[in-house]
């Protein structure tokens, strides 16, 4: 049994952070949960369905994040705990119906988790969704540890049914892929039966009537904010500079201030509850110091709350010099660090900063132990060869043709492993929306052909929308689907199309073939390893108009390792490889890019690395001389 799930309480066990808000879910008696994978968010899922084999809980990888919000809804509207965790960018998408349902109010504990990625470490921005919280008049809790991590989301469940109204949790990336020692609660066995009460109904009419009890609920949850032991102040009575930070940032702030020296004289203020904010515990802690310094990813959210506070209150509170986001002296963007606060402390007490020393002790830990690499995709993905069919069918039409991308591991399209073939790359769905877009802009004089590629699961997630509309708009569109039967991306997550659930069972595919022609589109399918052929495939539909679309059809490379693996054992043969007489420029290792093709610079030619080489064969294909040899294995 995984430790996370022992009901053993007081026993200590190492956990991710992500793992340790799945413990706290269950310790809270979650009956429920959804949500759609995305880093840093899919280990709760991930946690919560190995879970379910043992624990009495439902678990679902739904189709985008706004349905498991809707799901899980559905589960406290019948009097059941649930949560819906997703990354940061799924809360865009679960924002609609969010404001919604924090009119309508909610039954069983809900809890809404949200994964941010400051610093855009695996997404396309490093948006704050703290915001949406403020948008939606919904309390907020932000944990600094997996500790503080598992009894806020266990405590939230309460607070939601206090309130009657969703809560949401904001982790982010360095907490939810931290790990540490974690004391277990009680698992709780809640005994409830799933029951919707149709005397009350759950809707958003009278609308203001149910804003006026949204706030009311709001300020409930700020008087339980007040005296919540999430909350915490730590340092002198009169410290010459107070910090006060939240979240990850604690854990810079807590270094930074231990490694200058000045715990007798800067005092920490940690926010646990960031909306609404504990304004009375606040305001003791303000009357004294005269200099503030916030510390928070990514935006000024706490920092403009006490400004606003402290303006409101000024003949209580004084005059204050504040040092954060707003006055330049942190930057507002990227992700804070123990050396940023260092230098903020050194220019605000006027102490050395040991700076240079702290750089160079990291620096000394890690030389040499991290090899250089680049972005690239894996040895044997299908990507890479639906990229080079891509460039090759754009070069032979000749009319200056772009991709407009996706995400996915296919963004890396943008790079040299995909031959820098995308152009642009937004939120979900949007390659091809965007797409959509330009199939319209014949009648003012573009004529240029525009290919987008999407995944299977961003095409289930936010594509078949987009596909709709260009059908309906008759749009002239090409849409690539790059179906590799995975959420390859952020782990392999199942999706509608791979025929099992997040716990395991068996379901029906939903074939995206058949999909697409319900709709009434030409489909073609290919597979990407025969590059050659789908580039012709490729020039032929680029040919014709109106939306169309080709399916490459090659499952992900890991995957396919683990099913039995690849066919081929590969070789160069020395004899017709020229080398750097061939006049391909070393074709293959310095454009093809896969990384189990390697130049060896004493003999001067191309070598297969047969470590990493994991012989899907397609690199037979590009070599001019033929050199590259494919032999079949023999079982």
């Amino acid at each position: 049994m995984n430790p996370v799930f022992l009901d053993s309480p007081g026993t200590k066990v190492l956990a991710q952070g992500n793992e340790a808000i799945a413990r706290g879910a269950l310790e809270g008696g979650v009956a429920f949960c959804a949500g759609y994978p995305g880093n840093p968010s899919s280990e709760i899922i991930e946690t919560l369905a190995r879970a379910a084999k043992e624990i009495p809980v439902y678990v679902e990888w739904s189709t985008n994040e706004k349905v498991a919000l809707e799901a899980a809804t559905a589960a406290s509207f019948a009097g059941l705990r649930a949560m819906a965790s997703m990354k940061q960018n799924g809360v865009n998408v679960v924002s609609d119906f969010l404001t919604n349902l924090t009119l309508s109010g909610t039954k069983g504990g809900l809890v809404l988790v949200s994964c941010d990625d400051p610093g855009g470490i695996s997404s396309t921005n490093e948006e704050d969704a703290r915001l949406f919280a403020q948008l939606a008049d919904i309390p907020l809790l932000e944990p600094s540890t997996p500790q503080e991590a598992l009894e806020m989301t266990r405590w939230a469940f309460e607070l939601s049914e206090q309130i009657s109204n969703v809560v949401m949790i904001r982790s982010v990336s360095r907490l939810s892929h931290t790990r540490a020692d974690v004391a277990l609660g009680t698992l709780a066995r809640l005994e409830r039966n799933a029951r919707f009460d149709p005397t009350f109904p759950f809707h958003t009419f009278p609308v203001l009537s149910k804003h006026k009890q949204r706030h009311e609920k709001l300020e409930q949850a700020k008087r339980l904010f007040e005296d919540s032991g999430f909350n915490s102040y730590e340092g002198p009575l009169d410290p010459e500079l107070l910090i006060i930070t939240s979240g990850c940032a604690w854990n810079y702030v807590a270094e930074a201030v231990e490694i200058m020296g000045l715990k007798d004289r800067v005092a920490i203020l940690k926010l646990g509850t960031v909306w609404p904010l504990p304004e009375q515990f606040l305001k003791k802690h303000l009357k004294g110091p005269k200099e503030i310094l916030f510390a928070e990813d990514v935006d000024p959210f706490v920092e403009n709350q006490v400004k606003a506070l402290v303006a409101q209150d000024g003949e209580e509170l004084g005059v204050k010099a504040f040092y954060g986001k707003g006055s330049g002296h942190l930057p507002p963007f990227g992700e804070l660090t123990p050396q940023k606060l260092m230098a903020l402390f050194g220019e605000i007490m006027g102490v050395h900063v040991p700076r240079d020393e702290y750089g160079s002790l990291l620096a000394g830990a890690t030389r040499d132990a991290i090899p250089p690499r680049e972005f690239g995709f894996c040895p044997g993905c299908p990507h890479r060869g639906s990229y080079y069919a891509i460039k090759t069918a754009l070069a032979w039409d000749g009319r200056d043709g772009f991709v407009s991308g996706d995400i996915g591991c296919y963004t890396m399209g943008i790079w040299p492993t995909g031959f820098n073939q995308v152009k642009s790359v937004h939120a979900m769905g949007s390659g091809l929306g965007i797409a959509s877009g330009y199939g319209k802009l014949d009648r003012f004089g573009f004529d240029q052909p525009v290919i987008t590629v999407c995944g299977d699961s961003t095409f289930f997630h936010a594509g078949i929308p987009a596909l709709i509309n260009a059908k309906f708009n008759r749009s002239d569109i090409l849409l690539v689907i790059l179906d590799n039967s995975a959420t390859a991306m952020t782990g392999f997550q199942p999706h509608p199309g791979t025929g099992t659930t997040a716990m395991g069972e068996k379901a029906e595919p939903v074939d995206i073939a058949k999909l697409c022609r319900g709709m009434g589109v030409e489909v073609v399918e290919a597979d990407p390893y025969e590059m050659r052929r789908s580039a012709m495939v490729l020039r032929d539909l680029l040919k014709k108009s109106g939306p169309r679309v080709l399916i490459l059809r090659r499952k992900c490379a890991l995957v396919q390792a683990k099913e039995g693996g690849f066919p081929y054992q590969m070789r160069v043969e020395e004899e017709l490889c020229l080398g750097e007489e061939c006049g391909c420029g070393r074709y293959c290792t310095r454009i093809f890019r896969c990384p189990g093709l390697i130049w060896d610079k004493e003999a001067g030619k191309a070598k297969i690395d047969d470590v990493i080489c994991v012989g899907c064969g397609i690199c037979a294909e590009i070599c001019p001389q033929g050199a590259i040899i494919k032999e079949e294995l023999r079982g």
